[in-house]
């Protein structure tokens, strides 16, 4: 009887536990899954060690003209980023970045069916256009406002220095040293010296002695 009695005072507390551990091992709620889809979300990818410094394209980028400002946003290692403003509005993002760090950037060029200023150019979607320079460097710009068309991408595309950034050279496209190195000297000839004639010794006939 006192069994009995144990187990049924019992049984309550294993209830709860059961419960404890179900609601434990319950779905995740909606709070747990938007921090899971958000993990990683604009986590800078890694940078190849040959990228371009972002500094390097500043020089590149168009200067302000037609009512337009072109105000620098971003920079770091293998990317720049400018604001195209006019009148305080934001009118498209102009960037430039060194494809060595994400390859597959590059790839969707190989395929491209137009160019600009002899270079592949592609639509990314119905906001950007961008084009690739020397294989590597990606040059895009983004419309942030409707009226910013495809159109007006391309003119912008077009004020960009192109052929400058053809001709970078830094960690992507180390200048070569054409410098000749001077030619190693030649071994010196040792001079002739007098050699006296060999001399050939004839050799002296073995001695018989008598066994004792």
């Amino acid at each position: 009887m006192s069994f009995t009695r144990w187990l049924r005072r019992l049984a309550p507390l294993m209830v709860c536990l059961v419960l404890l551990v179900t609601a434990c091992s319950s779905a995740p709620s909606k709070y747990d899954q938007v921090q899971e889809d958000t993990t990683g979300f604009r986590a800078p990818a890694a940078v190849d060690k040959k990228a371009e410094k972002g500094g390097t394209f500043n020089q590149f980028f168009p200067d302000d003209q037609g009512g337009y400002d072109v105000i620098p946003y971003q920079e770091k290692k293998g990317f720049a980023e400018y604001k195209l403003e006019q009148n305080g509005t934001t009118m498209a993002m102009l960037t430039i970045n060194d494809t060595a760090s994400l390859p597959s950037a590059a790839e969707k060029f190989s395929s491209a069916t137009e160019t600009v200023e002899g270079f592949p150019s592609v639509d990314q979607g119905s906001t950007a256009t961008a084009l690739l320079v020397n294989g590597r460097y990606q040059v895009k710009v983004l419309s942030r406002d409707p009226s910013f068309t495809q159109a007006d991408r391309v003119a912008w595309l077009q004020k960009f220095d192109l052929q400058g950034l053809a001709q970078l050279q830094g960690a992507a496209n180390p200048a070569v040293n054409t410098a000749q190195t001077p030619a190693a000297a030649a071994p010196a000839q040792k001079k002739p010296g007098f050699k006296l004639p060999r001399m050939q010794i004839p050799r002296p006939d073995p001695i018989l002695q008598p066994a004792s």
